[in-house]
């Protein structure tokens, strides 16, 4: 049991262009449902009350932040990302350190539909497991693995096999040291959970749902666009 609320806050890197939603702007600023894309990934952090700020990790170049009417409950604290996710969300860590934050959860800028169970419940699972806790979903379809010119080489057992989704909720210096430890640019840091493993962790995954998807594609903007206009009938309703 924990005796007390440790300091949270969120962390957001949101300095990439998103290049694969082949894009004129960055996919974390395209109009989903009459907000940005980043607008409700920030708004979905504020569901969950221990989340005292976000820490959001911009481009330096990044032009389109200054023009958004943010209407939050909890403070936007931006700074400047890097050429990386990992570099980012570093610099993310290393301000919320200075803030005497214990602990952060690390969510997409593109992943607009996250509920509010989801977002309790892997915090509540990282506040008890000492090395972390992550979204995620149990792969449900055949998996293939391809040789060089993508024909199948073999199928994948899909048994304890799993989709990294975000939040993914550490406490703040093991991960700070993690992130340090291995460098921003170490080829196999591809999430926050990622680096807690290479450092001999082993994070608990936590089921989210499906409609929790990250806008990466093109055609992930009209499923997203779809999520959130259901879901806010519902509150509505």
């Amino acid at each position: 049991m924990i005796d007390h609320i440790p300091s949270i806050a969120a962390i957001v890197p949101a300095a990439g262009s998103g290049q694969r939603m082949a894009s004129k702007i960055p996919k974390q600023y395209l109009q989903l449902a009459g907000k940005t894309v980043l607008e409700h990934s920030l708004h979905a952090l504020t569901q969950d009350s221990r989340i005292s700020k976000i820490y959001l990790a911009l481009s330096a170049e990044d032009t389109f932040f200054s023009a958004l009417q943010l209407q939050l409950p909890i403070p936007v604290i931006p700074v400047v990302g890097g050429a990386s996710r990992a570099a980012s969300v570093l610099a993310g860590v290393e301000q919320a350190r200075l803030d005497g934050v214990a602990y952060v959860v690390v969510h997409d800028a593109a992943r607009p539909c996250l509920q509010a169970d989801e977002l309790s419940k892997v915090i509540d699972v990282a506040l008890t497991h000492p090395q972390g806790a992550l979204l995620a979903l149990p792969v449900a379809d055949t998996m293939k693995r391809s040789d060089a010119q993508n024909a199948v080489r073999h199928s994948v057992k899909r048994e304890h096999l799993w989709h990294a989704l975000t939040p993914q909720v550490f406490a703040l210096q093991p991960l700070l040291n993690a992130l340090v430890s291995l460098g921003v640019d170490h080829p196999e840091l591809t999430d926050e959970a990622s680096a807690i493993e290479l450092s001999g962790g082993k994070p608990q995954l936590v089921a989210g749902r499906r409609t929790n998807i990250k806008v990466t594609q093109p055609g992930d903007e009209q499923l997203a666009d779809m999520y959130l206009k259901f879901f806010a009938t519902e509150r509505q309703g």
